[in-house]
């Protein structure tokens, strides 16, 4: 039976590469796989989707307007398989109503990868919507630098500290944000601490 799938991680818990690597396997098999992201993340290209360890395939974007289940049938009906999500987190709660009703009325299991939550810790509405809905909810497991499990998107600004207002959306990767354990993010809010972003000397 298909299900709707959400696989959450926080940020560099290799979500991407896991959805790549899903489609790969699923095409492997000779199945045909609808890969879409949404317009939000328009990081590598509109019509690239890249993960950090290098892979990369080309996707479709769908704006925030776009009803999915018209575009799947109008264009995706008897011609897909499977349908992968990433960044699914950035789909409107009616997007997710959407692809739920795909896997009810087609068959056609749905695999979503994205975020749980925020900077502030703040779901957001398509993983809000996901956690609602989901059949299958699983996280994809990282580490804080401390060797606790990670759990925080924490974004961090020019000068190191960590960032607690401001929009829920800015685009970025190890350039603004890094995975921690909400003990050492509570720590290093309190304490002004300066974060060290990965990949920085």
């Amino acid at each position: 039976m298909a299900k709707l799938y959400f696989k959450y991680g926080a940020m560099g818990s290799s979500k991407t590469a896991q959805a790549l690597i899903t489609k790969y396997n699923y095409e492997e098999n000779d199945l045909r796989v609808w890969l879409i992201k949404p317009s939000a993340d328009i990081r590598d290209g509109e019509q690239i989707l890249r993960s950090r360890i290098g892979l990369e395939a080309r996707v479709e974007v769908i704006p925030p307007e776009t009803d999915l289940y018209a575009r799947f049938s109008q264009t995706q009906a008897g011609k897909c398989d499977v349908i992968i999500v990433d960044e699914c987190q950035f789909l409107t709660r009616e997007q997710i109503d959407e692809l739920r009703a795909i896997v009810n009325d087609f068959g056609i299991p749905v695999m979503c990868f994205g975020l749980r939550t925020d900077f502030q810790t703040r779901l957001f509405p398509g993983s809000a919507r996901l956690m609602e809905v989901a059949d299958t909810i699983q996280e994809i497991k990282t580490i804080c630098d401390c060797g606790a499990k990670a759990t925080v998107n924490a974004r961090i600004d020019a000068n190191g500290h960590i960032v607690t207002q401001g929009a829920q959306v800015v685009l970025g990767g190890n350039d603004s944000y890094i995975a921690m354990c909400h003990k050492c993010y509570v720590r290093g809010i309190r304490e002004h601490k300066i974060i060290k972003l990965h990949g920085q000397k």
